[in-house]
């Protein structure tokens, strides 16, 4: 079941997928609907890693509703506009990074995907339902930015987001098991990449020359050892 509507800036969505429930919404529309607790306030940040992936999986099980933007068209543009994004870098290692980042979107770009992404799923915006709302038991997931796409597209918001390096790579391999991506990380990794360079392309819009250091050791880790995309293509990092 899929109800999806659109008030203003705030998207609504309900979606029932194995008995699960999972509710996104723009934050206007379930104010009144959430208490204050909420995942980023679990103590134990690895209990809020698979609280998000439990809420993820679920939601990317969904096809997009019809007419939503898509990924597809969002790789077209951040790809268009890499090459003068990669020259602005002040930095060299910076520019072989963000180059090896292309470079992984590239071979992925073909497929970007029909699953219904959140495209900000991070641990700020899912709070616990309240009980007088009869979503007692539930986490809401809030403030979504809809998007037609690849499920590994989602994932870096959940890996910058009470960032840690040296959680980086289990983050990543816990996302991806929760969303039955385990046997397909290396797609995964190159969707993760797509959001550094998307965020470097916002990035050198407002002028900037350097990467993000939280999104650039991100891109440093996934790129770190190889991984293979598809048979015979491998890409590592700078």
């Amino acid at each position: 079941m899929v109800r999806w509507g659109v008030a203003g800036a705030a998207g609504v969505l309900g979606v029932g997928v194995g008995g699960g429930v999972v509710d996104v919404a723009g934050m206007r529309e379930t104010a009144g609907a959430v208490g204050a607790a909420g995942v980023a306030d679990v103590a134990d940040v690895r209990g809020a890693v698979g609280v998000l992936g439990e809420v993820l999986a679920r939601l990317v099980a969904v096809p997009a509703p019809e007419g939503l933007r898509t990924l597809g068209g969002a790789v077209e543009r951040m790809l268009a506009a890499a090459p003068e994004t990669v020259g602005r870098l002040a930095d060299a290692s910076e520019r072989r990074l963000l180059a090896d980042c292309v470079a992984a979107v590239r071979e992925v770009a073909g497929e970007p995907g029909d699953r219904l992404l959140h495209w900000d799923l991070h641990y700020d915006n899912i709070l616990a339902g309240r009980a007088d709302t009869g979503r007692a038991g539930q986490w809401v997931a809030l403030d979504p930015k809809p998007l037609a796409g690849d499920p590994g597209f989602e994932l870096f918001p959940a890996l910058v987001n009470l960032f840690d390096a040296g959680e980086v790579v289990w983050r990543f391999d816990a996302l991806t098991e929760a969303v039955g991506l385990e046997r397909d990380r290396g797609r995964a990794r190159a969707w993760t990449l797509g959001r550094v360079l998307q965020n470097a392309v916002w990035g050198a819009g407002t002028g900037g020359h350097r990467m993000v250091p939280e999104h650039a050791e991100i891109a440093r880790q996934l790129l770190g050892g190889g991984v293979t995309v598809r048979a015979g293509v491998r890409w590592c990092g700078g």
